[in-house]
Parts: C-alpha cells; structure tokens; sequence
C-alpha cells in the first residue's frame, strides 16, 4: 500500500496537471479570439495533454491503494498581451511542475517507495521535453520579433513544433 505522504504529494501533482489544463485551455481560447489558429490548436492539443498526465496520476494513485483527489480549480488568466507573454508563462509553469515532480521522486526515495519512483521516471523524462519545446518557441518568437510575415509563418507552423525539434 501507498503511504500516505507519497499519495498527499501525488494528489498536488493532479492538481498543478489540471491547473496547466486548464491554464494552457484559457491561452488557446485566447490565441483563438486573436485569429492565431495554429496557436491555439497547438495550445488545445497542450491543454488536452495535462489532462491525460493529471489522469494517468489519478488512475496510479487509485490503483496503488490510495484515493485521487479530483480538485476545484482557480479561474486562469484569461487575457494575454502578446504571444511572448503565453510562451514565457507556459516556461515557467512547466520550470515549477518539474521542480514538484523532483520534489516527489526524492520523496519516494526517502520513503523507499520504489513503485512510484518509477513510474514518475515517465514525468522526469516528460518535463524535460516540455521545457525544452517551449524555449525552443520562445527562441523562434524572438527571431521574429515584430516581423507580421514571420508571425504569419509561425502561426501557421507551430503544429509542426514539438518536442523533438
């Protein structure tokens, strides 16, 4: 059976999954009203993969023996200035949910917890490719700068990035 530290701290993980859901879902929506269609399917397509990370966590926290916890969640920021301030903030969040997997996966080392070390070895390895795609559209952003036809061009090429880039 699951301790009970380890289910606690997996439970926090479902919830900053489910805040990125939902945080990279209110980003599309804006991308959307602005026109940048590829942008905003490259963010829907992010939003819906939070959620399969939030649910992989719930289904491995019941299946060890504990119960997920499914929270409420805050209303995300909802208007952006520009497409740097989207991709800086989707950065920054992906930064802090690898540091609270690290946090976990030294947890699950303390607690002897060998199942779960494990299994969260997929979320190391996934969290290092989010990082590195969204420096890599941030990198392209700043090449463009104001440029409208490169804007144009990243718009429409953005569902090509991903994490092999």
């Amino acid at each position: 059976m699951i301790k009970q530290s380890i289910i606690d701290a997996l439970n926090n993980q479902v919830e900053m999954e489910a805040g990125a859901s939902q945080l990279y879902l209110a980003m599309a929506s804006w991308a959307d009203a602005k026109g940048l269609e590829g942008v905003s399917e490259f963010l829907f397509a992010h939003s819906d993969e939070e959620r399969m990370h939030m649910l992989k966590l719930v289904r491995f926290i019941n299946e060890r023996g504990g119960m997920a916890i499914i929270p409420s969640l805050h209303m995300p920021k909802q208007d952006f200035n520009n497409l740097h301030e989207v991709f800086q903030m989707v950065l920054d969040h992906e930064i802090k949910v690898s540091e609270h997997i690290n946090q976990i996966v030294d947890l699950t080392l303390a607690e002897k917890d060998y199942a779960t070390h494990n299994f969260l070895q997929w979320y190391v390895s996934e969290q290092i490719e989010e990082e590195r795609l969204a420096r890599i559209i941030l990198d392209k952003l700043k090449l463009i700068g104001d440029d409208k036809g490169g804007m144009y061009l990243f718009d429409r090429d953005i569902s090509t990035f991903n994490a092999e880039n």
